[in-house]
């Protein structure tokens, strides 16, 4: 597609609307915000069900000027006879907010099927906009005005493998605009209802001691595989305190308090209390976590959502992995993905990524000093 000065171009996204899964493609984002700066980004999920607490998260990222789900199945999925939304209402939605929106471009970011394929061509012939997509398999191309090649295409021309690194699989369809991942890690701004947080937070914590978050996390049941063994977090855990003075942010969803005051009663049975510690876990939307992050000097967290915010966000991450999970690393300069370790492993990995942080000259390190 030859260059233009597109104005507000709309994003067609599906699947996953878990919190690391979406936040993995502000590096597209990003991308095109470099490649069209005067251009609207507006993202369009189609979600299988309505009300997961990321959306509005998402409504308040940076890069994006809106987002808009539209819900595929009328109940959770997870209920067996949850019944599809009819693909006329559906079509309404796409082509009512593609009116509202006007976009001149439309990108459908999905490698696989005809239903965002579908959406695409909906919006379009509404706004008349032009459209992208990846020509996945013979005859999908005909969807769009304009096709980028195949993800296995994609993989061989870049000496690539799979497992595809999620945050790669978003920078497949840009090649048809010529754009490049270049090494671009995923984006995450602190937000107002994050700097809130943040003020309320800062009479909670020690001035001159370092401030570790944790995220045990994955309070699912289908993540408890994902969540890491408590006495050799407790012991993790430990040795950091033991090294730098250090105070504990733990964070989590409402219905993970249980395995945090787990962890402090287990903590404290083996290490006394002398290690400060604050559970905030249920007290801050996805968006006011933002705050809770940033006061932190090091972040240590399970293969969850705040894993992924962390990242986006810069600070110093530890990533702890049960199993291995190549597509969900984050291999930036600030973040070590650990599968399995024990609890010198941490320890080694937090002095890599202090160390590193102070060289870069990270503003947030000492945050409460």
């Amino acid at each position: 597609m030859r260059p233009q000065n597109f104005q507000k171009i709309l994003l067609i996204k599906s699947h996953s609307l878990g919190v690391g899964d979406i936040l993995r493609s502000s590096a597209a984002w990003l991308a095109l915000k470099e490649k069209f700066p005067q251009a609207e980004l507006h993202l369009l999920f189609l979600s299988k069900h309505a009300g997961y607490p990321s959306e509005d998260f998402i409504r308040e990222h940076s890069l994006l000027k809106s987002a808009h789900f539209v819900t595929i199945r009328e109940a959770d999925p997870s209920h067996p006879k949850a019944k599809r939304v009819p693909w006329r209402v559906v079509k309404a939605q796409v082509q009512r907010i593609s009116a509202e929106l006007e976009p001149d471009l439309v990108i459908d970011f999905e490698a696989s099927g005809l239903r965002t394929s579908l959406v695409t061509r909906w919006a379009s012939q509404v706004s008349r906009a032009k459209t992208i997509g990846i020509a996945q398999f013979p005859g999908r191309g005909w969807f769009y005005d304009t096709s980028a090649p195949s993800t296995h295409a994609y993989l061989k021309a870049h000496g690539l493998t799979q497992p595809m690194d999620y945050t790669e699989r978003d920078f497949v369809v840009l090649a048809a605009l010529g754009i490049e991942r270049e090494g671009r890690a995923i984006h995450l701004q602190l937000t107002k209802a994050g700097a809130l947080y943040k003020e309320q937070l800062m009479p909670k914590l020690i001035p001159g001691r370092r401030v570790v978050g944790l995220n045990i996390g994955c309070g699912t049941a289908d993540a408890l595989p994902k969540r890491p063994a408590l006495a050799v977090v407790v012991d993790a855990i430990h040795l950091l305190a033991e090294a730098v003075p250090s105070q504990l942010l733990l964070t989590g969803a409402k219905f993970e308090k249980s395995i945090n005051q787990e962890f402090i009663q287990l903590y404290e049975e083996k290490y006394g209390n002398s290690l400060p510690m604050v559970d905030t876990a249920g007290e801050p939307s996805l968006s006011a976590l933002t705050g809770v992050i940033d006061v932190c000097d090091l972040f240590v967290s399970s293969d969850s959502g705040p894993y992924h915010m962390a990242v986006a966000q810069r600070k110093p991450t530890i990533a702890w992995f049960i199993l291995p999970e190549p597509s969900s690393y984050h291999n930036e300069t600030w973040c070590r993905c650990l599968i399995k370790p024990q609890a010198a492993d941490v320890l080694a990995a937090a002095h890599v990524l202090l160390d590193v942080s102070t060289k870069a000259n990270e503003p947030n390190l000492n945050s409460v000093a």
